[in-house]
C-alpha cells in the first residue's frame, strides 16, 4: 500500500515537473501548449486570436535572437546594432520596404489577415516584454552583443527581405555577358529553357539606351547589401556585416545559393501506395544553420487544425497537413524583377526621361541609426518603376529596380494561411491563387484520393522583351499586368499516378505569355531520379519514401563513368581506380571510396570545361556551368575543343581524372583505403552559430555542430551541394501518409530551439546526419504520450 502511494505521488510530481502556468498579456482565454520530446509545440486554443498570439509567444520563446535579427533586417536597423559597415544594408532595406495599402495587404493573406497578424505580433511582443523586464536569463547572443530584443510591428511580418528573389542579379550578369561575349554565346552557356525553336529563344539584345560598358559599375550595391547574409566578425564585436573586411564575395555566394537552394516534393495517389491512400513528401533545400530556418508547429483551435513547418517569423504553416490534406513546395521559376536604365537630366539629376518628358523622382529623406557614431541622413529615390539603386552622374544615367514583390500580397509564404484551412483540391488551388512570393510548385494530396500540382508566383507579363537583361526605363518596356496564378502550369490526378517536382522545368515551350515565367531552372537529375523510382511499378510505403528522400544515386555518374572506362589508361594505379568505379553502384554514400574518386573527378571536369567554354573576361559574371551543359559538352564535343574535338574530350577526361587522384592523395593521404567519401577532410557538414567567431572556446563547443561525414551531391535527391562542406540541403523534411495523420514522419536539424541552453537546441542533429526521422503525432492523446513539457498560458489581466 505504501509502495502504491509512493508511486502515485512520484507520478504526480513527474507529470507536474514539466507543467507550467504562465500569465501572458493579450490572451482572452487559457491556452494549452504541449511540447513533445522532439521540441514541437502543439498549441490548443479556444479561439483564433489566442491561437496566433500563442504561436507568436512560443516562437519568440524558442527563437529569440533569430527573431530579433529578422526584425532588424526587416526594419533597416542592423547598423544600429553592428555599426557603419551595415549602413548600405539598411539603406537597401528601406528602399525595398513595402509602402502600399496595409489594409489590402492584410486581407490578401486571409479574410481575417489583419487580426491574425496583429495577434501573432502581440504574442511575440508579450515575450519580448518579459525578456526586457528580466534580462538575467537572456540567451547568450544578447549578452555577447550587449543588447535587448525589441518590439515587433505587423510591418515586420509582411517584410519581403528574406524572400527567394534575385533575378535582377542574374539580369545584370547576363547584360555584362552579352557585352563581353555576345548574345549567342551568352544564350549557349546559360541553358535558357524550355524552347524548341530558335525564334522562341529569349531575346538578349541590349536596347538603345542601355550602354553595355556602363553595366560593369557596382550598380546593385544597395540591393545586394540588403539581400546578403549577416555575418559577425571576430575582430569587432559590434561590427557584423560580411565576414572579415573585404572577404565576402557576393557573386560567389549568390552563384552557390542559386545553384543549391531548391527542394524536392512528390505525391502519389492510392494506386501506387501499399495501403491505397495518397502519400506526400517534401524537403526544402536551404542554408544549413543554427538555428534552422524552419520551425515545426501544431495549431489547433475552432476552424484550425494544422501541423507542419514554416519560418518562425510568420503565423501559420507553410508546409504540412490539416485534417483533410497535405501540401509541400519547391521553387518554381518566376521572374518578377527588372533593371531599368534611365537617361537623367544634365541640369537636374533627380529627373529622368520617360515618354519624351522629364519626370521628377519621388524623394524621401530618412535617417539610419549607426552604432558608435551619429545617425546618417539618406535620400531614398524612386522612379515610376521602383527604387533607384545607382546614379551614374558622369554619364547622366540612373538605375532602378522594378519588383513584383513590392505589390500587395507578396510577403513570402504568408498566403499559406489560406492553404491551412483547405478541405480539398479545389479549395487548395483557390488558396494557391493568393500565393505571390516566392514562385513555388505547390503539391497536394488528400484523404479523398486526389493529388495535384499548381505553379504559383507573381508573373509579370512582358509583351516585348524576355526580362533577362536590363532595359531602358523610357516607357518602351512596360509590364502588362500579371498572369493569373491559376493560369500557371498545373495538373491533378495524372494518369501515371504521381507528381514530382525538383525545381526542374515542367513548362511546355508553347506556354502562352512565355516571358512571364522564368527561363532558368535547375538541372533535371534530381527530378529524373524521383520519377525513375516512382515510375518503377512498385507500391510504396513511408519507409520507401524515407529511402528516396535520402537517396544518394548520381545520375550524371551513370553517364560519366562509362566514358572514363572506355579510355586506354597507361598507369596501373589509375586503371585500378577506373575498375573500382566500373564496379560502383553510383551511390555517393559516405563510406564509399569510389564516391570520393568520382566526386573529385567531376569537380575537376567542371573546372576544366568552365575554363575552356567560358571566355576569361566573362568568368567573374558566370561562375558556374550547369551539370547538364557539362554532360552535353562531353557527350558531343563542341568546336571550342579544337580541330580534333573527340581526342580533346578524351584528354580532358584523362587529365581531369589524374588531377582528381593527385588532389585526393594530397588531401586524404597515400593510402586509398582511407579515401572514404564522408569524412572531416572530405565531404562533411559543419554548422556554426552566427556568433561563433565572437564566442569563447567553451561556448563554441556548445553552439556549433560537426564536422560529421556526409554523402550525396548537388545532383542527388538527398542534395548536399558539390562542395566538400555541405552548406545547403534539406534540414527540414516531412513525409505524410493520408491514411493516418499520426504516421507522419519529420526532421528539423539541428533542433527546434535557438537557445543553446534548451535541450532542443541540437537534439536532432545526430538523427539528421544519419538520415533518420521522428514521428509527428497529430492526435492529442498520442501527443501526450511523448510530451516533455506542458504550458498553460492564461490571460494576464
Amino acid at each position: 500500500m505504501l509502495r502504491l502511494a509512493f508511486l502515485l505521488l512520484l507520478s504526480f510530481f513527474v507529470q507536474n515537473s514539466f507543467a507550467q502556468n504562465l500569465k501572458v498579456n493579450g490572451l482572452q482565454e487559457s491556452v494549452e501548449v504541449i511540447r513533445d520530446q522532439w521540441g514541437i509545440s502543439h498549441i490548443y486554443a479556444q479561439n483564433e486570436h489566442d491561437l496566433f498570439l500563442a504561436q507568436g509567444y512560443v516562437a519568440a520563446s524558442d527563437r529569440p535572437f533569430q527573431l530579433e535579427m529578422w526584425r532588424r533586417q526587416a526594419t533597416g536597423t542592423v547598423a544600429e546594432l553592428l555599426g557603419s559597415s551595415e549602413v548600405n544594408r539598411d539603406i537597401g532595406t528601406r528602399l525595398f520596404r513595402y509602402r502600399g495599402d496595409m489594409e489590402r495587404e492584410y486581407a490578401h493573406y486571409h479574410p481575417r489577415g489583419k487580426a491574425i497578424i496583429t495577434a501573432f505580433v502581440a504574442g511575440i511582443n508579450a515575450r519580448v516584454a518579459e525578456m526586457r523586464a528580466d534580462s538575467t536569463n537572456l540567451p547568450f547572443e544578447f549578452k555577447l552583443l550587449k543588447t535587448l530584443p525589441d518590439y515587433w510591428t505587423p510591418e515586420v511580418v509582411v517584410s519581403r527581405h528574406q524572400g527567394l528573389v534575385g533575378n535582377v542579379v542574374d539580369e545584370l550578369n547576363y547584360g555584362r555577358q552579352v557585352q563581353l561575349i555576345g548574345e549567342a554565346k551568352t544564350r549557349e552557356l546559360n541553358w535558357f529553357h524550355p524552347t524548341r525553336k530558335r525564334d522562341t529563344e529569349p531575346k538578349l539584345k541590349l536596347e538603345k539606351g542601355v550602354e553595355g560598358q556602363d553595366l560593369f559599375q557596382d550598380i546593385l550595391a544597395l540591393y545586394t547589401a540588403h539581400r546578403s547574409p549577416v555575418k559577425f566578425s571576430a575582430s569587432d564585436k559590434r561590427t557584423g556585416n560580411l565576414e572579415e573586411e573585404g572577404t565576402f564575395d557576393f557573386q560567389d555566394w549568390y552563384a552557390e545559393a542559386r545553384q543549391y537552394v531548391g527542394s524536392n516534393n512528390w505525391a502519389i495517389d492510392g494506386r501506387l501506395a501499399q495501403n491505397g491512400f495518397p502519400m506526400l513528401a517534401n524537403d526544402p533545400h536551404r542554408i544549413q544553420a543554427a538555428p534552422s530556418l524552419r520551425y515545426w508547429i501544431h495549431l489547433n483551435a475552432p476552424g484550425w487544425n494544422v501541423i507542419g513547418a514554416g519560418e518562425p517569423s510568420l503565423p501559420g504553416v507553410s508546409i504540412g497537413h490539416n485534417d483533410h490534406g497535405a501540401w509541400g513546395l519547391t521553387v518554381f521559376a518566376t521572374d518578377n524583377e527588372d533593371l531599368y536604365v534611365y537617361e537623367t537630366n544634365p541640369n537636374n539629376p533627380n529627373q529622368y526621361r520617360y515618354q519624351g518628358k522629364w519626370v521628377t523622382m519621388n524623394i524621401l529623406t530618412d535617417s539610419v541609426a549607426v552604432n558608435g557614431t551619429s545617425p546618417q541622413s539618406v535620400e531614398l529615390k524612386f522612379t515610376r518603376h521602383g527604387p533607384v539603386v545607382f546614379e551614374d552622374k558622369a554619364n547622366h544615367k540612373a538605375y532602378a529596380v522594378r519588383t513584383g514583390w513590392l505589390e500587395v500580397g507578396s510577403s513570402p509564404y504568408l498566403a499559406s494561411l489560406r492553404m491551412n484551412q483547405a478541405k480539398n483540391w479545389d479549395e487548395f488551388r483557390e488558396a494557391c491563387s493568393y500565393s505571390r512570393l516566392p514562385g513555388e510548385n505547390m503539391v497536394w494530396a488528400d484523404r479523398a484520393g486526389h493529388i495535384g500540382w499548381q505553379g504559383v508566383g507573381l508573373a509579370p507579363i512582358r509583351p516585348n522583351w524576355s526580362g533577362l537583361v536590363p532595359v531602358p526605363g523610357d516607357g518602351r518596356f512596360e509590364w502588362s499586368g500579371f498572369l493569373p496564378i491559376k493560369e500557371l502550369p498545373h495538373s491533378s490526378d495524372p494518369a501515371e499516378g504521381f507528381i514530382a517536382t525538383a525545381n526542374n522545368n515542367l513548362t511546355s515551350p508553347d506556354f502562352p505569355q512565355r516571358n512571364a515565367i522564368g527561363w532558368e531552372w535547375s538541372s533535371p537529375y534530381r527530378a529524373q531520379r524521383i520519377e525513375e523510382v516512382l515510375g518503377s511499378g512498385k507500391r510504396f510505403n513511408l519507409f520507401d519514401f524515407v529511402q528516396l528522400q535520402t537517396d544518394y544515386l548520381s545520375i550524371p555518374a551513370r553517364t560519366l563513368v562509362p566514358m572514363l572506362a572506355r579510355l586506354d589508361l597507361a598507369d596501373a594505379a589509375e586503371k585500378k581506380f577506373v575498375e573500382q568505379l566500373s564496379n560502383w553502384d553510383f551511390q555517393l554514400t559516405p563510406e564509399h571510396v569510389a564516391a570520393s574518386v568520382y566526386a573529385e573527378w567531376e569537380s575537376q571536369l567542371s573546372e576544366a570545361i568552365h575554363q575552356i567554354m567560358v571566355p576569361e573576361a566573362a568568368r567573374p559574371h558566370l561562375r558556374r556551368l550547369s551539370t547538364k551543359l557539362l554532360l552535353d559538352y562531353l557527350i558531343t564535343p563542341p568546336a571550342e575543343f579544337g580541330t580534333m574535338p573527340v581526342q580533346k574530350r578524351d584528354e580532358i577526361l584523362r587529365v581531369s581524372f589524374q588531377k582528381a587522384i593527385t588532389a585526393l592523395t594530397q588531401r586524404l593521404g597515400k593510402d586509398p583505403s582511407r579515401w572514404q567519401y564522408g569524412q572531416a577532410a572530405n565531404k562533411h557538414v559543419t554548422i556554426e552559430h552566427p556568433l561563433s567567431p565572437l564566442a569563447s572556446t567553451e561556448m563554441r563547443k556548445k553552439i556549433n555542430f560537426g564536422p560529421v561525414p556526409r554523402g550525396g551531391s548537388g545532383e542527388t535527391v538527398n542534395s548536399t551541394g558539390n562542395s566538400l562542406l555541405q552548406r545547403y540541403g534539406a534540414s527540414f523534411r516531412i513525409l505524410v501518409d493520408t491514411e493516418n495523420w499520426d504516421k507522419t514522419l519529420g526532421i528539423n536539424s539541428p533542433g527546434q530551439s535557438g537557445d543553446p541552453d534548451d535541450p532542443h537546441y541540437g537534439d536532432l542533429f545526430q538523427r539528421w546526419t544519419k538520415n533518420e526521422y521522428f514521428p509527428v503525432y497529430f492526435n492529442k492523446e498520442k501527443i501526450k504520450t511523448v510530451a516533455d513539457r506542458t504550458l498553460t498560458l492564461s490571460p494576464a489581466k
